[in-house]
């Protein structure tokens, strides 16, 4: 099992080349936002979500490099906001209400469906194209909806949720060395 695993794992990740460009372009969109004092807003569910702290983490600690913090936030963290507008609005708006709250033009939200058929991923980003914020899509299988409704779309070819997200976490850590390769 387990070689059968490293070897599904590595032919996932090889077929990353072909999203080089792709990648490289939304880690420039990530810089520059950053650099003229944007934040990143960062969304997905169960697996994704813990993506989307990780990565949050990685901005607001560091990555590799000593410096200081960038602004990003998490938006599956607070408990009392996601069960309140849950309870309130319904939970396909437990990130939309968030975006609208925080959300302002120059800012970039990234959100993480290893599906591309995520509901409140699809709220937030329709939520963040209203305030004028980019948006990027890490997404997976063949992207679902949300490929055509983020601007920069990151499809892993992939249907295996673990895979997928194998690739997500390297794409986030791609991402994190380069905003520090680029802004310190």
């Amino acid at each position: 099992m387990f070689a059968n695993e490293l070897k599904d794992h590595l032919e996932c990740m090889a077929r990353l080349e072909k999203l080089e460009a792709t990648v490289q372009k939304a880690g420039e969109l990530l810089a520059n936002g950053l650099q003229r004092g944007g934040k990143v807003l960062v969304c997905g569910n169960g697996g994704s979500a813990a993506d989307a702290q990780h990565f949050a983490a990685e901005l607001i600690g560091r990555f590799e490099t000593e410096r200081p913090p960038w602004p990003a936030i998490a938006l599956s963290t607070d408990t009392s906001i996601l069960t309140a507008v849950g309870n309130d609005y319904g939970y396909a708006q437990v990130f939309s209400r968030q975006v609208e709250g925080l959300g302002q033009p120059g800012d970039v939200l990234i959100g993480i469906s290893t599906s591309g058929k995520s509901a409140n991923i699809s709220h937030a980003v329709t939520a963040a194209r209203d305030r004028r914020m980019q948006t990027i899509g890490l997404l997976g299988c063949d992207g679902g909806a949300l490929r055509s409704e983020v601007d920069h779309a990151i499809v892993v070819p992939e249907v295996s949720t673990a895979r997928v997200q194998e690739a997500h976490i390297f794409i986030l850590h791609f991402w994190a060395g380069f905003i520090e390769g680029r802004l310190t």
